[in-house]
């Protein structure tokens, strides 16, 4: 009887992290993306307010929205920094969106991250509302959407409830999910 509860706890353990990996947030694939603008931190727009989206057009985007800068997330960051590297003749970009209600007071933050992450091509941006821009529909449970785009519609959406959740097998996924938009 003992281990037949032990493996009841267990699945629903297992079951509960299932739900957890599995949080729907953003767009949904083929939703049409719109425009939203972002203060750029870190890159060549530095300083400035913008839409990214508008900037980049049809071209196949990532963008991670965050509520927290953690490493795991700047993990991500670079990691999608380097396969837009490698994808510069498709005219691939990205950008991280931090969505905070006091922007400025993150921004020294932002800017150590992508020194420390020696980011190139991935700009990091914040947003002023730590709900994110409302037509993208960011689950108020995630602290972390990843979207990408191509074309202006959505292609890849997920969603997790903890920044920890960003572990390399998370991280190596997304980077898989890129060929999505590049294909």
């Amino acid at each position: 009887m003992r281990k037949c509860l032990l493996l009841v706890a267990a699945l629903g353990v297992m079951g509960g992290l299932a739900v957890a990996a599995e949080l729907q947030s953003g767009l949904a694939k083929g939703e049409f993306v719109p425009a939203f603008f972002v203060c750029d931190v870190t890159g060549p727009a530095k300083g400035e307010e913008l839409c990214y989206r508008c900037k980049y057009g049809d071209r196949p985007v990532v963008t991670i929205f965050t509520r927290v800068m953690t490493p795991e997330v700047t993990q991500l960051a670079k990691a999608i920094d380097g396969v837009v590297a490698k994808n510069e003749d498709s005219r691939m970009a990205g950008f991280v969106v931090v969505m905070t209600e006091d922007p400025d007071k993150v921004k020294s933050e932002l800017t150590a991250a992508a020194e420390k992450a020696q980011l190139t091509k991935v700009p990091l941006t914040t947003f002023k509302g730590s709900d994110g821009p409302a037509a993208y529909k960011i689950n108020k449970d995630a602290e972390v959407t990843v979207m990408m785009w191509v074309d202006g519609a959505v292609k890849v959406s997920k969603g997790f409830a903890k920044a920890k959740q960003l572990d390399k097998a998370a991280i190596d996924t997304l980077v898989a999910d890129t060929k999505q938009i590049l294909d």
